[in-house]
Parts: structure tokens; C-alpha cells; sequence
């Protein structure tokens, strides 16, 4: 009599176990963004101590393309929703690094075990290029910005509100950190296997249309030297991401 084969008793593999159904995905997102709030909300009170110190510092942009002008305000309550604001803008940059930490959490479970000795270089990166992405904004994105409509209207009494204006620039900066995180989003992206890095690199003129796109889009201004400003760092980042990618993503074996 042929004897079946002994089913396989091995425990299973770390890489097995790793694996979550939707119901515990949702339970991990969800943890995730509790943990994440309560770093924002720790990190909010010390930027709410130096509220004042971050709005000047906030104000640089306008003031060295016009020093005599003076922000303005409408309502009462706008000073204190301006400091609420911007000390939750402080926060953000603060907090970063742990809840990009929460955010590798988050991904973790979909890797294999030797990628997941990519959490402190992916926490890192991505924390390095988030502020470098705010600080492109300030430095070099959003004065453009301001120089350039500012200019546009010369024959005019400038009348700038407060709320306007770091409503302005949260918008750019905060735009432009996440724009910087390309690279690691492709980069994951190519790890768990969503995408390839030979079709990232075959479709980049569709990746640098869509780039331009964007780019438009998200622009205050209209003028090509602003566009420029921002589309040519996403599409050097999305090549960045690309060639990444192809270092870090898994390789498939070939078929014989």
C-alpha cells in the first residue's frame, strides 16, 4: 500500500505570521493614528510656548520683499487662530519623526523580514525629507512666490491679512514636504511589490507630465520660473525614488 506523505508540521515562517487580514489593518490604522495625534498634541504645547517667535520667523519671506509692510487682521479672534495654527504647524515639523515612525509601523507587517531591517534608514529618509521639503518651501519656493505677486501688483496699496498669508505659506510648505517624500513612497511601493522599478523607468514621461501637472496645480503662481521651482525637484526626486528602488526592491527569481 502507497503511504501518503506526512503533512508538512513545520511552525509557520515569520513572513507568514506577518501577514493580517482587513479587519486587523483597519485595527493597526487606527492604532496608528491615535498614537500619531497624541504626538501632535505633546508636541503642540512647546511651539504654543513660542508662538510669537515662530510668526516672526514665519514672516521673514514678506518682510524682506517688502520691509514696511504690516500684516493686518480683520476679525478679533484671528490672532489667536493664527497662533493656533502655526504652533500646530510647529507641531507637525516636531512630531515628524515619530509619526513617520507610526506610518513604517504601519507598513511593516507587509514586508519580508529582511526588509524590515530598513526601519531606522526609512524613519530617517523620510524625517529628512520632509524638512528638507518645508525648507525648500521657505527659503527658496515661497519667497519667489510672494516676490512675484507682489510685483504684479505695484499699483496697488498692499493690504495683507494674516490669515491670507499663513494660510499661503502652510499651504506651500506642507505641500512641498509631502512632494519630497516621493522617493520613499516609490521606494515601498516597489518593496511590497505594488510596482516595479523597470515600469516606473519605462513610464517616465507619463510620471513627468503628471509631475507637471501636479506642479501646475499646486503653484500659487502662474509664471514658468515658479513652475519650474517645482516641478523640476519632483521630477529629480521621482527619479531618485527610481533608482532607489532598484537597489532596494526584491529581486524576482528568474522562471526556468
Amino acid at each position: 500500500m502507497r503511504l501518503l506523505p506526512k503533512p508538512d508540521s513545520s511552525p509557520p515562517s515569520e513572513d507568514e505570521l506577518s501577514r493580517m487580514s482587513l479587519i486587523e489593518h483597519l485595527e493597526e490604522l487606527r492604532k496608528r493614528i491615535i498614537w500619531s495625534l497624541v504626538a501632535l498634541a505633546v508636541a503642540f504645547w512647546p511651539c504654543w510656548a513660542f508662538r510669537e517667535e515662530i510668526v516672526a520667523f514665519l514672516s521673514q519671506p514678506l518682510l524682506l520683499a517688502q520691509p514696511d509692510l504690516k500684516l493686518s487682521f480683520l476679525k478679533v479672534t484671528d490672532p489667536f487662530v493664527l497662533y493656533f495654527k502655526v504652533a500646530g504647524l510647529g507641531a507637525v515639523f516636531l512630531a515628524s519623526p515619530f509619526i513617520l515612525y507610526q506610518v513604517w509601523l504601519f507598513v511593516a507587517p507587509g514586508l519580508y523580514r529582511k526588509e524590515k531591517m530598513y526601519a531606522v534608514p526609512f524613519i530617517l529618509s523620510t524625517t529628512i525629507f520632509f524638512l528638507a521639503g518645508g525648507a525648500f518651501g521657505y527659503y527658496l519656493a515661497f519667497p519667489a512666490a510672494v516676490k512675484f505677486l507682489l510685483s504684479m501688483g505695484k499699483q496697488f496699496a498692499p493690504v495683507i491679512t494674516i490669515d491670507s498669508y499663513f494660510s499661503f505659506l502652510m499651504t506651500v510648505i506642507l505641500g512641498l514636504g509631502l512632494m519630497f517624500e516621493l522617493p520613499i513612497v516609490i521606494i515601498v511601493l516597489a518593496m511590497i511589490g505594488i510596482v516595479t522599478p523597470h515600469f516606473l523607468l519605462r513610464q517616465w514621461r507619463v510620471a513627468v507630465i503628471l509631475i507637471v501637472i501636479v506642479a501646475a496645480v499646486a503653484s500659487p503662481t502662474t509664471d514658468v520660473a515658479n513652475l519650474l521651482l517645482w516641478s523640476v525637484p519632483g521630477c529629480a526626486l521621482y527619479f531618485l525614488g527610481v533608482a532607489a528602488a532598484f537597489m532596494l526592491a526584491p529581486k524576482k527569481p528568474k522562471e526556468e
